[in-house]
């Protein structure tokens, strides 16, 4: 029991805990085997990894992934080493032909680059678009750090400032949500999906994650206008961290900004929780107005958050010939899917 009390508080505090590198997470992706590294030195936690492996079906081999791993001192070498010696470990064990890893480091950190390399990882190259990689490479992150509401809302560009009193000024109300309210939620998010066209996961897997993060790390906050449901979000903190997880909107009332709002919401829990940082997850990277994904894009540069770009993941092969032949199978099943998606339209 001291040893898990040890663990929580090393990853409540740790300026690189990431809540994908959590239990509660791993409790969240219930279908992957779960395997957590820690690494201590006289008593003391020096870093952690949370592995997450699937079986490959008709392969019978593991793929094994640290999304946002280590949590550690990204500069130190030597609990970075024994990190990734306990994960070669554990891909022997399993028969895992990769392991890979998407590290929450930014892409101008060039000390971390070279240890990774030192170390044996290798660099994904060529990235033209957010369909290659499995967690964002852009993203926006706001400095929450010692800062009032006031001071907040003031760092915002004018017309998002405005937007967020259009809301209010329009009557939008923000309330929190229980477990029962996710449908409400889920219901938003298919008209969002159906009207921007991106996948939605089933109402069973927000429910899990508001049982698994939940209480402490995962909320669910409602924007209304006279009482009807027009946008909704869940956020989720974890040690210095809040981000902007899932959220959706009604087609019918954007106009009233519920959007603009519940973002200012999400950081105002921030500031509560005396977090350091909110992040409000992915972005394209390439700030082209004719990219599909521009008006996210604008929509959260409008914050004055700082532009964020991670490094590339980082994959250790362990049987190049499977992981060949795994990357064929998974660019035809990614290209049929497409043309199945196409069809439907």
């Amino acid at each position: 029991m001291e040893d898990n009390k040890n663990l929580m508080e090393f990853l409540e505090t740790n300026k690189k805990s990431h809540f994908l590198q959590s239990p509660e997470w791993a409790k969240v992706k219930s279908d992957w085997k779960n395997e957590m590294i820690v690494i201590e030195e006289n008593g003391e936690i020096k870093g952690t990894m949370s592995i997450l492996l699937r079986k490959v079906p008709i392969f019978n081999r593991y793929i094994m992934y640290a999304p946002r791993g280590f949590v550690c001192d990204e500069h130190d070498r030597e609990t970075l080493k024994k990190l990734t010696e306990k994960a070669k470990e554990i891909a022997k064990k399993y028969k895992a032909f990769i392991f890979r890893m998407d590290p929450d480091v930014p892409n101008t950190d060039e000390e971390f680059k070279n240890i990774a390399k030192e170390l044996g990882y290798k660099m994904k190259e060529n990235i033209k678009n957010i369909d290659q990689v499995i967690q964002p490479k852009y993203v926006f992150r706001l400095t929450l750090t010692n800062k009032t509401e006031d001071e907040l809302l003031a760092s915002f560009n004018q017309k998002t400032r405005y937007n967020i009193r259009l809301a209010i000024k329009k009557g939008v109300t923000i309330r929190e949500g229980t477990k029962e309210d996710l449908k409400i939620f889920y219901d938003i998010m298919k008209e969002t999906g159906s009207r921007d066209n991106f996948f939605i996961r089933p109402l069973s897997y927000f429910e899990r994650i508001y049982d698994c993060m939940g209480p402490d790390h995962v909320k669910l906050i409602i924007a209304e206008h006279e009482g009807t449901p027009i946008s909704a979000v869940l956020p989720i903190k974890y040690g210095n961290k809040v981000w902007y997880l899932y959220g959706g909107s009604s087609n019918k009332y954007r106009n009233l900004m519920p959007n603009y709002l519940l973002q200012f919401e999400m950081m105002k829990w921030g500031l509560e929780s005396k977090c350091d940082i909110y992040d409000f997850r992915g972005v394209s990277g390439f700030k082209d107005e004719h990219d599909p994904q521009y008006g996210v894009y604008r929509f959260k540069k409008g914050f004055n958050g700082d532009f964020v770009e991670f490094v590339n993941e980082l994959d250790m092969v362990f049987n190049p010939f499977m992981n060949t032949i795994f990357n064929i199978s998974e660019k035809c099943y990614k290209k049929l899917n497409s043309i199945k998606n196409k069809l439907k339209k």
